[in-house]
Parts: structure tokens; C-alpha cells; sequence
């Protein structure tokens, strides 16, 4: 659990990248503002038509009595607006990395020069940028799907929902932030994934508060630089490297 503490700190510590480099990180919110009115619009337009979809594939409840139709279709579009809040923050950080690569390169640059006087130098590329981009979507709606199934679960649905959805998009988050600093390092995926289990905890602990603070309205414009410089120096620290 303290590895998990830790990772979360990451994070929140990260923010002090605002003061060090505040004209990088400041140039990193237009792609992500964006991309958050983008997606910010498209989740409201599907709050809205939740309701009368949960109503049209569930006509079997009409039967039921009253209290329980009622019960079963509010936890069913709790859960449906959970799973695409959830996964909203995993399409937000790919569409707005994929936008903004030029801008997130000079954070992550920053920061790895910060810490070691060179950034490495190995490429990153368009094309394992779009490819990981797509990983990233795709492990989303898996982790969404999982969240709003477990939300239909009677009584505890509506809290085990939320906090297994959090876990495992932030895990995915997580995953693709410290992609960049890693595959600069020479890692392939395997390699990576081998990495991040030297300490999954703080890995676990990173993703989760990231998640966490991408469900605050309007706060994932901030978090997202933010946590581009966290995963950076989480990266550095799995591989061993000096932290700044």
C-alpha cells in the first residue's frame, strides 16, 4: 500500500513542473483544451440519451413492479455513464498526445534533461505514437466494459464499479504515459511491461490518482501535462535512473 501512497505522490509532486518550466507546460494545454471540448461535448450528448436508451432495450421491466423496474434502469444508467466517463479519460490522453505530440515532447524533453543532462535518444515515431494510440483506446473499452458490468452488481454495484473502473484505466493510463521516456530508452513493449512490474504498486498508485483527477470537470486540461512530467520521472526511477 505505501508503494501505492507513492506512486499516487508522483503525480501531485509533478506539479511543481509548472513553476520550473511554465511556458512548456502552459503550451501543453492547447491540445489538451481541444481535445477536452471535443470529448467534453460528445459524453454530454450521450448523458442525455442514455435514459431513453436504458428504457428501449430494457421493455421486459415494464412488467416488473414499479420500484424495481425503476431500481434496475437507475443502477444500469449509472453504470452505462460510469463506463463512458471512464472511458472518455482513456480517449482524452490518446487523442490529446496524438494532437499534441510536438508539445509533450518538449515536456518530456524538460524533464529528462532536468534529470540527466541529455534526453535519450532513441525515436519514438508517428507510427508506434498512433499504434500505442490505439492500444491505449482499445484496453479502455475493455477496462470500461469491466467497470459497468461490475456496476450491475445488486447493492454493491454502485461503489465496486467506480473503484474497479478507476484501477484499471488508470493502470492502462498509467501504461501509456510512461510509454514515451521508455521506448526513448530502447524498451519495446514486452520490455516495458517487464519494467513496470518491478514496481506495479507505484505504477498502480500513479495511473489511479491520474484517473482520479481526470473525472473532475475541466481538471484533466491540467492534470495531462502534469502527469506527462510524473510519468517521466516514474519512468527514470523504474529503469533505476537518477530523479531530480
Amino acid at each position: 500500500m505505501q508503494r501505492f501512497i507513492q506512486g499516487a505522490l508522483d503525480l501531485f509532486r509533478a506539479a511543481i513542473w509548472w513553476r520550473r518550466e511554465p511556458k512548456v507546460m502552459a503550451l501543453a494545454l492547447v491540445p489538451a483544451v481541444i481535445a477536452g471540448a471535443i470529448l467534453l461535448g460528445a459524453w454530454i450528448a450521450v448523458a442525455l440519451t442514455v435514459p431513453a436508451f436504458i428504457d428501449d432495450w430494457t421493455p421486459f421491466l415494464d412488467s416488473w413492479p414499479a420500484i424495481w423496474s425503476s431500481i434496475v434502469r437507475v443502477a444500469a444508467t449509472l453504470a452505462v455513464l460510469v463506463g463512458t466517463a471512464l472511458l472518455a479519460s482513456v480517449v482524452f490522453v490518446a487523442l490529446t498526445l496524438a494532437l499534441g505530440d510536438p508539445f509533450y515532447e518538449r515536456v518530456w524533453r524538460a524533464v529528462e534533461i532536468s534529470g540527466g543532462g541529455e534526453a535519450p535518444d532513441r525515436p519514438y515515431g508517428i507510427g508506434r505514437s498512433i499504434a500505442d494510440g490505439v492500444v491505449l483506446v482499445l484496453k479502455g473499452v475493455l477496462a470500461s466494459l469491466v467497470a459497468a458490468a461490475v456496476g450491475l452488481i445488486p447493492v454493491v454495484g454502485a461503489v465496486l464499479g467506480p473503484v474497479v473502473g478507476v484501477l484499471l484505466t488508470g493502470r492502462v493510463l498509467a501504461d501509456e504515459l510512461t510509454s514515451r521516456a521508455l521506448t526513448h530508452r530502447g524498451l519495446d513493449r514486452s520490455q516495458r511491461r517487464e519494467v513496470r512490474r518491478r514496481d506495479r504498486a507505484r505504477v498502480w498508485g500513479f495511473g489511479a490518482a491520474t484517473q482520479l483527477l481526470m473525472l473532475i470537470p475541466l481538471a484533466p486540461i491540467l492534470v495531462l501535462p502534469t502527469a506527462v512530467a510524473g510519468a517521466t520521472v516514474l519512468s527514470r526511477r523504474l529503469v533505476g535512473e537518477a530523479v531530480s
